[in-house]
């Protein structure tokens, strides 16, 4: 199994505490994330809430998601690769998703995050 397949098959419960521990750590709140998990995805609270109690995987986590139409948006590098050259659609969102949560931690506005 390829490094991608691992990813694609993990349970986004996996990860999304790794995201929520790594904003509060900069002072910023599970809160603003899920402000940009819905912002990307088309997701509602109560949705994401469903995804992380039923350990989704990635793959099926944004099957489930209508991707924002301004997620093209988001450009810049995500561990070592530029996300707006990630060919793989699966691959991008995830970083999407990646890249969106760094910027929260990083201090960023949410306006400028969620590409307002």
């Amino acid at each position: 199994m390829d490094r991608n397949e691992r990813l694609y098959g993990m349970p986004f419960a996996k990860v999304y505490p790794l995201y929520i521990q790594k904003v509060e750590r900069k002072g910023r709140s599970k809160a603003e994330v899920d402000d940009a998990i819905r912002w990307l995805t088309g997701f509602t609270q109560d949705e994401i809430d469903a995804h992380v109690a039923s350990d989704t995987t990635f793959r099926d986590f944004f099957a489930d998601a209508d991707l924002n139409p301004n997620a093209g948006l988001i450009t810049g590098g995500i561990c070592g690769v530029r996300v707006e050259e990630i060919e793989d659609p699966l691959m991008q969102r995830i970083r999407y998703l990646d890249k969106l949560v760094d910027e929260v931690a990083r201090g960023k506005a949410m306006d400028k995050v969620l590409r307002a």
